[in-house]
């Protein structure tokens, strides 16, 4: 005869990628994991086509984020996730993109290992490759970039992010910038005041993959200027180098201006 104990379901933690907003782009592993959750802790910044996709029976737990307002402390967070698994249940961090880039996947997972719960990660598509391909601004280009940087706009107690500017500015290179939207402008002087030229090609993908996607694009010493104009507030990714000339809204207005 069993004791209590052994009949106690184990819980766990799996931290879920979510992709960039189109549910299309989860990953069956991600899938199946939406599907047999008892509860799933969520991001703001999930696609409402992806949430559709979660067990119809599972608690649903919002703990997004916004710019200057965190609606639930990040050790908050982590100690809700300890507490549902240790009660048993299988449990779901859904992130948005990917949980290990700029997600605080890492912070979770070390939080959880300390606990004694059992933790999975789920890759999702990176909001930088979904919403580039999404907009068709090749990342690498044997023509036009070489490399690829992933950046962040803002870091802790919004402090400016500790950056290596110079290397930022190479020519021939792509740099990313996740939540960037609100230090545009002092993100755009210190990249040309380390050499980078004002003429570099930028792009702004707002709700990229998803059905309102909108892609702006322009010069870098206009960034500021072609987010005011737009009214673009985030969230955003904002991509920066020769590359972006090869995009499809790069091509449709260059279209345009031989047409007229």
């Amino acid at each position: 005869m069993s004791s209590p104990h052994e009949n106690q379901r184990s819980g766990r933690v799996s931290l879920v990628g979510a992709g960039p907003g189109d549910p299309e782009l989860l990953t069956l592993k991600a899938l199946k994991r939406l599907q047999s959750a008892d509860i799933v802790f969520y991001d703001r910044l999930v696609g409402a086509g992806v949430l559709d996709l979660i067990n119809p029976v599972a608690e649903m737990v919002p703990v997004g984020k916004s710019k200057g307002e965190h609606s639930v402390p990040q050790d908050i967070i982590q100690l809700k996730l300890i507490e549902a698994a240790k009660g048993g249940k299988m449990v779901v961090r859904l992130k948005g993109g990917d949980p290990f880039v700029f997600g605080r996947g890492g912070e979770e997972v070390d939080a959880l290992r300390a606990a004694g719960v059992d933790v999975d990660v789920v890759p999702g598509i990176s909001s930088a490759l979904g919403c580039a391909a999404s907009a068709q601004i090749p990342l690498t280009h044997r023509d036009h970039a070489q490399s690829v940087t992933f950046v962040t706009g803002h870091a802790k107690l919004d402090e400016e992010p500790d950056l290596d500017w110079r290397a930022l500015a190479r020519v021939n290179q792509t740099v990313v910038v996740f939540m960037g939207v609100g230090t545009a402008p002092r993100m755009t002087q210190r990249l040309m005041q380390a050499g980078r030229s004002g003429e570099t090609p930028v792009a702004v993908i707002e709700n990229g993959t998803r059905e309102n996607e909108r892609v702006v694009v322009g010069e870098l010493s206009r960034l500021p200027a072609l987010l005011e104009a737009n009214g673009i507030e985030g969230p955003a990714l904002l991509i920066v180098g020769e590359a972006v000339a090869c995009g499809r809204q790069q091509l449709d207005e260059l279209v345009q201006e031989v047409a007229t």
